[in-house]
Parts: structure tokens; C-alpha cells; sequence
């Protein structure tokens, strides 16, 4: 898959094994997922076809499945081997997904065809970050939801991540970057549809021992530089004229 190849960096060996374990199912991608629900502040669109892009190995199937009750859930990915591991968890879980071997800047579904698209901790992988957001635009209906959980460059550069995963540097954004990169496409949110969660695991530096140990108070949203941002965007109903 050379065009795939050329537009995102694949996971290191590691990176790969992390992605399958009881710590990113249970402490990454349902702690995400839950704060996500969390901050939809409208009804959830009934029989929903939901597109979780960039689904790595399927962890997160069950999670989306109990927390959205889509109507159809797609998985996509671009790497043969996280699909192939696809396969198998959605079997083992029982539930029917729909997979697409597709590249994020070139997904192969029709416009304004999801009614939800989840993407979390995919972003960074990904060079090229605008034509992704462009498609996630396209395929998503008037009204429909973009699920966004990102790490933000305060915590992938740095010498753990660093050491351990592989990203595309030149693109890391922060928290306010990726924002307003969203704002920039047309997607609508407010204030209430964002959160910056301080987990320990993004704290790469010391943890978050330093506060554990009482040694240091913990700096309040808007004094830290923000390692996780979390938010529900809405392509609006009415598309702004040319």
C-alpha cells in the first residue's frame, strides 16, 4: 500500500503490541470514549452509521457500540496488519462491522454518508493532517458529530513517546492548533464540547508523581501546556456559500 505508506507513519513494534493490551483498551480508549459521550450536548443521531477512522486492532468496537448504539458501525484503517486483527476482534466481540482498507486523506465512502466519526489518537500519525480533516468533512452528514481525542505535541515530543512510538514531527500540534485547525474546515463547537484531561499517562515528563507525592501543586487549565484535548464538533445543518 504505497499511497498509505506515504501519507502515515506506521507504529513501531511496540506501538503495535500496546494496542492490543487491557491498559489502552480499558485506561486509553474507554476513559476517552466516556469523556466524549460526555460532552455531546445534543441528541445522538437514531440508527447512526458510525465511522471510526483509523481503528487500529478493534478495541474500541465494543466501547462505541454500548456507548452510541449505531445502526452500523465502519471500521477503517490503512495498515493490512492492524485489519487483519480487525477481523478477528470484531468476530471474537459478535458484533458486524463493516472494514474499509483506506487511507484517512482518501476515505472510500460516499459524501455526507456518517452520521458519527470517531477518531481517537489518530490524528498524529498522520502527515497529511488538512486533506484528512477534508474528508472527515466530506463523508460526515449536515448535523453529523466528529468524536476528536488527540495527544498533543507537549506530550509526543517527548523522550518516552519518542523512544517507544514513531510520529511525523513536523505536524504535531497543540491543544489550541488543533482547535482552530477544526474551526478552519467549518466544524462548530463551544466551550462545553472540549476538555483537557491531565492523565497521568500524558504527564511523560514525571507522571504526575511529583503531585502524587505532594511535591508540586497541579496547574490549572489555561497555566499548563495541555497534553490531551478531547472534543464533539458538529458539521453544521446549513453549509456557508462560496
Amino acid at each position: 500500500m504505497t499511497r498509505a505508506a506515504a501519507t502515515y507513519v506506521e507504529e513501531t513494534a511496540f506501538g503495535f503490541w500496546f494496542l492490543q493490551s487491557h491498559v489502552w483498551q480499558q485506561h486509553v480508549l474507554r476513559v476517552a470514549i466516556d469523556d466524549l459521550k460526555r460532552l455531546i450536548d445534543a441528541p445522538l443521531p437514531s440508527a447512526a452509521v458510525l465511522l471510526d477512522a483509523g481503528c487500529g486492532q478493534g478495541k474500541s468496537f465494543g466501547l462505541l457500540q454500548a456507548a452510541f448504539a449505531p445502526a452500523q458501525l465502519i471500521g477503517l484503517d490503512a495498515d493490512p496488519h492492524s485489519l487483519a486483527c480487525v477481523r478477528r476482534e470484531a468476530e471474537r466481540q459478535g458484533l458486524p462491522v463493516r472494514l474499509l482498507a483506506s487511507d484517512c486523506a482518501a476515505i472510500q465512502l460516499n459524501d455526507a454518508s456518517v452520521d458519527i466519526l470517531f477518531c481517537h489518537q489518530t490524528f498524529h500519525h498522520l502527515v497529511e493532517q488538512e486533506r484528512t480533516l477534508g474528508e472527515f468533512w466530506r463523508v460526515l452528514k449536515p448535523g453529523g458529530l466528529l468524536l476528536f481525542a488527540e495527544s498533543t505535541r507537549f506530550y509526543i515530543d517527548t523522550w518516552v513517546i519518542r523512544w517507544l512510538f514513531r510520529h511525523p514531527m513536523q505536524v504535531q500540534k497543540s491543544a489550541g492548533q488543533y482547535l482552530d485547525m477544526l474551526r478552519e474546515q467549518g466544524f462548530e463547537f463551544a466551550e462545553r464540547n472540549v476538555s483537557y484531561p491531565y492523565l497521568w499517562w500524558s504527564r511523560a515528563q514525571d507522571f504526575g508523581l511529583l503531585e502524587r507525592w505532594g511535591l508540586r501543586q497541579p496547574k490549572p487549565v489555561g497555566q499548563r501546556d495541555e497534553t490531551l484535548v478531547n472534543l464533539v464538533a458538529r458539521k453544521p445543518l446549513e453549509q456557508p456559500q462560496p
